[in-house]
């Protein structure tokens, strides 16, 4: 066994001891106790929680297994019925994201996804710092319309021709680093754009729902996040022109590439042509009716339409849906109602807290939230983050005064915002898959994006935010 697995096995089993002290262990101080607080209920919930939050940490098993494993004890631990909590597997925020996957699977097999992406880049093929420009925002455009990790595996091979055909060398060509990371990062900030660049958005939609009934339209959620992503793509613009020296002075053989690739697709095809429709169709009805009719009646019978419009194949495009992702989330979504229901979190909040009360600045505690946020989603998934986070900065909202629709941007948004390792999010991983740069390359700078991404959303979140008064009615 690896050192790795030995250290990850010995987190799994101290969450483990501690969930069993909590479970039988009568450790509860019944004074000051929040109205509606179920003590034995509340000990095995939270047991249950400490468990999750090791197994996400650690990635023990696969997140999927962390998210059923939640669902089948929530009713074995009698903290809830079982048809209670297999029944919030089917909540929106699962059904939102299938057909957002459907979609999205649709434009990889039909082609519609590349011929966007060679067109995109072909506005930007005339020199070097041109075309670097052109990957970062292609990719950022490309996370506001699909999941952050289709955008970046769409685009990874064009980029990967691009820097074979200049003849750059791993791990020497600064340039070939400046494209890769271009593509990371500019999927990685546009992703957090719109519901639609990553999996943790409508995971915390989710649990809004459930936690308080409550919505944030697609509207709300894009002006709320336009200004991190426009300052943020204009920070990793100035990082890469800057850091990375350019060691080419002409892209001619790739500018020549891309015009060719671009000639053989052709006109576009009755298929794309019906998918590009249904898609704007679909993006127009999540903004004016998103609210009145629900985002995941949107999103499935837009997935529907797919096949009755016939535009794609059910075993054409079922391979590129992230059924593990769709299966976490009924798990977090139903130990976050447990938590809420019995008041679990609520009361540690109570007891670590003291006097925190409304008279605490807003922004000390949404910077908190934000910055644990960040820190977190380096090391894990961010719909871990999530799953983890979310629970508890509402129960610091009901102790100062902060709205839960605050709340939940305040952990989402900074959840998808993860640039320093390999491991912080799907977009870093594929690029630094290609071999062409190494850690060393991309810490530092990863570091000085995450310092500036959390400046910026501080700043949001104090100056602009109050004036779309969020979470009000």
């Amino acid at each position: 066994m690896s050192r790795t697995r030995l250290i990850k096995t010995a987190v799994v089993c101290i969450a483990a001891a501690a969930a069993g002290v909590l479970i039988w262990g009568p450790i509860w101080v019944l004074a000051d106790v929040p109205e509606g607080f179920r003590a034995d209920a509340a000990q095995r919930t939270l047991a249950i929680f400490v468990l999750c939050i090791a197994l996400w940490l650690t990635n023990y098993i696969p997140l999927a297994a962390t998210g059923l494993l939640a669902i089948a004890l929530l009713p074995a631990l009698k903290v809830m019925p079982s048809k209670q909590a297999f029944a919030l597997f089917g909540n929106t925020a699962v059904f939102f994201m299938l057909g957002v996957f459907l979609l999205t699977s649709a434009m990889i097999a039909t082609g519609l996804s590349k011929r966007l992406t060679l067109l995109f880049l072909q506005r930007f093929d005339k020199s070097p710092r041109q075309l670097m420009t052109g990957t970062l925002l292609t990719a950022a455009f490309l996370s506001l319309l699909m999941p952050e990790h289709a955008v970046a595996a769409m685009i990874f091979p064009i980029v990967l021709e691009i820097v074979e055909i200049l003849q750059l060398k791993k791990h020497e060509s600064q340039y070939a680093k400046t494209l890769f990371l271009a593509l990371a990062w500019g999927s990685i900030i546009g992703g957090v754009g719109t519901f639609l660049g990553g999996a943790r958005a409508p995971l915390a939609l989710g649990m809004l729902a459930e936690y308080s009934g409550q919505q944030i339209s697609f509207v709300e959620w894009m002006c709320a996040a336009a200004p991190i992503v426009v300052v943020m793509v204009g920070v990793a613009w100035l990082v890469l022109r800057f850091t990375f020296p350019c060691d080419i002075d002409s892209i001619q053989a790739a500018t020549r590439m891309l015009d060719n690739r671009v000639r053989r697709l052709g006109p576009m095809s009755g298929r794309e042509l019906r998918l590009a429709i249904l898609g704007l169709a679909t993006i127009l009805a999540w903004v004016v009716l998103g609210q009145s009719v629900g985002l995941a009646v949107i999103a499935v019978i837009s997935g529907t339409l797919l096949f009755v419009l016939q535009i794609a194949d059910w075993h054409q495009i079922q391979d590129y849906v992230n059924w593990g992702v769709l299966i976490m989330y009924g798990g977090a979504v139903a130990l976050g109602v447990a938590l809420h229901e019995t008041h679990a979190i609520e009361w540690i909040v109570r007891s670590v807290s003291g006097e925190l009360d409304s008279t605490v600045p807003r922004i000390v505690i949404l910077g908190g939230v934000a910055t644990a946020a960040i820190v977190l989603t380096e090391g894990i998934s961010n719909s871990a983050a999530v799953a983890i986070l979310i629970p508890i900065s509402y129960s610091l909202g009901e102790a100062t005064g902060i709205d839960a629709v605050t709340m939940t941007m305040a952990v989402a948004i900074p959840a998808g915002l993860a640039f320093s390792f390999p491991i912080s999010s799907p977009p870093n991983a594929i690029c630094f898959s290609s071999g062409y740069y190494g850690v060393r390359d991309v810490v530092r700078r990863g570091v000085f994006m995450s310092l500036a991404a959390l400046f910026v959303v501080l700043l949001t979140m104090g100056l602009y935010w109050p004036m779309l008064k969020l979470g009000s009615d």
